[in-house]
């Protein structure tokens, strides 16, 4: 059952990667006579972009009483932790320079699509995680009350 569910649109992400792809569109159907492999590189270019904002136009987070997981866009890519792993969980604010999207950041992994507010996890591993999140309150008490039902 869930307990939480909240999605943060994209919209940092979805601005950049359509200007981006304006900007490579415009390139490769500008490029008559250009050699093969620079018309195959702006392409290529082209095609990642446009599947980039597909994959990362939002990203949704769900808290049932025994997980926690999360979602980009469509459901394609996604990640979740069960609850009895979650040590800890606390609101954070990234700096602007750890930037969007899902990589390693913070001495952990960052999933985040818009702003700088996250949740960070800290596991029974020692790893940790920032949930990136428009509502970090509510995400955190959703966390903690759910851990507090399993124990």
């Amino acid at each position: 059952m869930e307990l939480y569910r909240h999605t943060q649109p994209g919209y940092v992400v979805r601005v950049a990667m359509l200007l981006g792809s304006a900007t490579v569109a415009a390139i490769f159907f500008g490029m008559r006579g250009a050699p093969f492999n620079a018309q195959l590189v702006a392409g290529v270019t082209l095609v990642a972009l446009l599947l980039s904002i597909v994959l990362f136009y939002s990203l949704t987070v769900i808290v049932t009483e025994d997980q926690v997981r999360l979602s980009f866009g469509p459901g394609v890519i996604r990640r979740s932790w069960a609850l009895d792993s979650i040590v800890s969980c606390r609101i954070v604010r990234n700096p602007w320079y750890y930037g969007w999207g899902i990589h390693h950041a913070a001495g952990g992994w960052l999933y985040n699509v818009s702003g700088f507010s996250a949740v960070e996890l800290t596991l029974r591993d020692g790893s940790r995680c920032r949930i990136g999140t428009d509502a970090p309150e509510e995400l955190e008490r959703a966390i903690a009350h759910s851990k507090q039902q399993t124990q």
